[in-house]
């Protein structure tokens, strides 16, 4: 049957991690005036949630978006789905093929819309249809396009001084040391979660138990990268060295190249400047900056492999001794620029970097480190945002693109990094500080928004929305519910699991199978060593029921051993949890969820938890446009299944096939 559009060009503003209550709070602060006006301009609820399905994490969250299921149905259940073959086992799950539901994109390319899926982190790529009017960027990792594919040098901090004695270099060094200082003996690499989180989409398949917080995603925000160290010196041996410059050396290429630059000084004589170079022997620099002066997309070559690849990469002086004596200086990673793997058609790429420029590098360090959040995250972020808004409005003007599905992580990824900070660090959890700079990336979402409001005036409709929100805890975090692995201690605490020991008695990274009944894995699942089913399984299937049962008990009366705390909000068997979508094979013969309070910053809770600072983990929606009603609030409950089949009313696409939600009629401008 064919439906008559009632909108004929759409385009989904994706804000991985954007919170309603906290963008209320800021729309009401006056810090975003564009989503008042598409407030004001459309429709909402009036606290401008939308329930979301369960678990409340990226790639399945995105998924159901896509597809109008709940995770049981369309199969992507986490950032991880479970190994059938080895419960310590985790499968990384942003691939297309996984997915067991039909998604909306492909309806609107069937009904001849051209369509463009951007960087789309639940089952987008690879492409999902064929037909030649549907145009797919990335989508097989959530952090910015081309992130994965692309990366061919890690993220650096170079430390020069006077007193340094030879160059120096460390891979995948992590710090907490404040503003860094400079040091002539680099330490040991920190083994934390940062180097797993950084490799994780490079791989299908990874065994990670972790046995403290550190180790799971609370360690999003110490994330390794590599340090040099470079005496500094009187220029020597150069092409054309003004007098009394000085230089020192970064390092590239993961170590194996170094580069020359050159610290200069101004009239007044105060050094206040750092010129990066290929070679000493070269009349320009490959880019000059002032003190906290950044250098985006600057081009250059990378050793991969014994190849020179030419690379983008960003650079700031975050010191500039105005003596000379001292530079501390950021490199981000390098991209490969000619890689196109992820984008199709591939010539849509190179038209992209013809007209727009280079996918910008991105930054990873913050946490707690303020003047890395302050300096580096979020400014690199909101440069990403103004590149990726003008990549979208090209294809829009020059390439006529009419409907789109586009995503933007740099809320939910600032939110890892330092959100918890704006309650926990002492000193800076005020305006001035992490709460300021949360403020800030609001202001930045805003921006972004506004970047698109003209589409309105030409009869566009626009959909802000997300995932989840983004929860500060408030309360100690358990060893359950993480969703980068095997969770140990809560279960080994209630007797479930049992880890290895040495011969001193001293646990082993390596689960006694033998002696294991039940594992927590991921988000907020717990699988039974089942007989029959699992190939080190000891439960007979006779005992299942009871095992689980006995299980729920305990996650119920578990108190932690700091606060005395109950840490679980909900726990069902597998066939219980259809009430939550989270039943089937993906998912675990117990689904749970933590309390509100003791959550990570999402994941493992339900769509409907609050935190400190105004925070929650709901995601938004807010629209506006030709098809809907203006100025409308409505008290439905939005839910995340409903995204799908509402888009599809509007642009007059079938459902798609999986599809379990039911339009938004209420905000509809004509009776359904």
């Amino acid at each position: 049957m064919k439906r008559e559009a009632r909108a004929s060009k759409i385009l989904v503003l994706g804000l991985d991690g954007m919170d309603p209550k906290l963008s209320k709070k800021f729309v009401d602060k006056g810090v975003m005036p564009n989503l008042k006006r598409l407030i004001k301009q459309g429709a909402r609820r009036e606290d401008l949630r939308m329930l979301g399905a369960m678990p409340t994490i990226t790639p399945a969250q995105w998924t159901t978006l896509a597809t109008g299921a709940y995770p049981e149905t369309h199969g992507i259940t986490d950032f991880w789905n479970q190994s059938k073959e080895d419960l310590s086992e985790i499968v990384y799950s942003l691939d297309s093929s996984m997915c067991q539901a039909e998604q909306l994109w492909n309806c609107f390319a069937e009904a001849g819309k051209k369509t463009l899926v951007w960087h789309w982190p639940g089952s987008s790529w690879p492409p999902t249809s064929d037909r030649k009017n549907l145009f797919v960027v990335d989508g097989a990792q959530p952090a910015a396009v081309n992130m994965s594919i692309a990366n061919v040098d890690g993220e650096k901090m170079v430390f020069a001084s006077n007193t340094v004695s030879k160059v120096g270099y460390k891979p995948c060094s992590t710090e907490d040391t404040g503003a860094g200082c400079v040091i002539q003996d680099l330490p040991e690499e920190n083994t934390s979660a940062g180097s797993f989180l950084l490799e994780r989409h490079k791989k299908k398949t990874v065994k990670n138990l972790f046995m403290s917080l550190e180790e799971g995603a609370a360690g999003l925000d110490n994330l390794p990268y590599d340090r040099v160290v470079s005496p500094i010196k009187g220029a020597e041996g150069w092409a054309n060295a003004p007098e009394g410059a000085k230089e020192f050396y970064f390092v590239t290429s993961n170590g194996l190249v170094r580069r020359p630059a050159l610290i200069l000084k101004n009239k007044a004589g105060i050094y206040d400047t750092v010129a990066l170079y290929r070679s000493k022997k070269d009349g320009k620099p490959l880019a000059a900056m002032k003190e906290k002066e950044f250098a985006f997309t600057v081009i250059d070559d990378c050793n991969v492999s014994g190849e020179q690849v030419p690379c983008v990469r960003n650079y700031k002086p975050l010191e500039i001794a105005p003596d000379g004596s001292r530079v501390r200086m950021w490199m981000s990673t390098a991209l490969d620029i000619s890689n196109d793997v992820r984008w199709s058609p591939k010539s849509m790429y190179q038209d992209v970097v013809s007209n727009v420029g280079h996918v910008p590098p991105f930054c990873q360090l913050g946490g707690s480190n303020f003047e890395n959040c302050k300096e580096l995250l979020n400014p690199v972020w909101a440069h990403y945002a103004q590149w990726q808004a003008d990549a979208l409005n090209y294809l829009i003007k020059e390439k006529g693109i009419e409907v789109i599905f586009s995503h933007i992580h740099f809320i939910d990824h600032q939110g890892h990094q330092y959100w918890n900070y704006a309650l926990e660090k002492e000193g800076v959890g005020n305006e001035a500080g992490y709460q300021g700079l949360i403020e800030k990336v609001y202001k930045d979402a805003d921006d972004y928004i506004g970047k698109f409001l003209y589409l309105l005036d030409e009869d566009w409709t626009i959909f802000v929305t997300s995932d989840h929100g983004l929860q500060i805890h408030y309360e100690d975090l358990p060893l359950l519910g993480d969703g980068m692995g095997c969770n140990v201690r809560v279960m080994e605490e209630l007797g479930y699991t049992v880890l290895k020991k040495d011969e001193n008695g001293n646990d082993l990274r390596e689960i006694d199978w033998e002696k294991t009944r039940a594992v927590a894995t991921r988000s907020s699942y717990i699988w039974v060593n089942l007989k029959g089913r699992n190939a080190t399984g000891i439960v007979d299937p006779k005992d299942k029921k009871a095992l689980e049962e006995k299980i729920i008990d305990d996650l119920y009366n578990y108190r932690h051993p700091k606060s005395g705390k109950r840490v679980v909000s909900i726990a069902l068997r597998n066939k219980d949890a259809q009430v939550l979508g989270l039943s089937g094979d993906e998912t675990g013969d117990i689904v749970y969820m933590c309390k509100e309070g003791c959550c990570r910053e999402h994941g493992e809770s339900l769509s409907t938890y609050d935190g400190y600072f105004d925070t929650s983990i709901s995601p938004i929606f807010v629209a506006a446009g030709k098809g809907l009603r203006k100025g409308f609030t409505t008290t439905r409950v939005i839910r995340q299944v409903d995204f799908a089949p509402t888009l599809a009313i509007l642009g007059g696409v079938r459902i798609p096939a999986q599809c379990e939600g039911a339009p938004a009629y209420q905000i509809l401008d004509q009776e359904l």
